[in-house]
């Protein structure tokens, strides 16, 4: 039988050496563009990769999740508010349902 517990461990272990390793192996600051670069939008792509999913498969019709999506990037561009931006994304996706089912 598996134990939860083992699974915790091997996760907290895991998670702990991601964030250790690079703290004492890269004792002097990074000065390759590159790389600083590469760093910079790590956070980034890992929200849209996790949100842009999300977006999509959340509603109940996929059509509505894209729609949404591309009314949330033209408010964005155009300086709303993140606030702003997810209301216009909540009422798009309620619009848009009532008249595509």
């Amino acid at each position: 039988m598996h134990s939860t517990w083992i699974y915790i461990m091997i996760m907290a272990a895991v998670t702990f050496m991601i964030r250790a390793l690079p703290m004492t192996l890269i004792r002097k600051p990074i000065r390759n563009v590159f790389i600083r670069s590469f760093l910079y939008y790590v956070p980034y792509v890992t929200l849209a990769v996790m949100t842009f999913p999300a977006i999509i498969e959340c509603t109940n019709s996929m059509w509505a999740g894209v729609l949404a999506l591309v009314i949330g990037i033209f408010a964005a561009y155009k300086n709303v508010s993140l606030i702003g931006v997810a209301l216009i994304c909540c009422l798009t996706v309620f619009i848009s349902e009532l008249f595509i089912l």
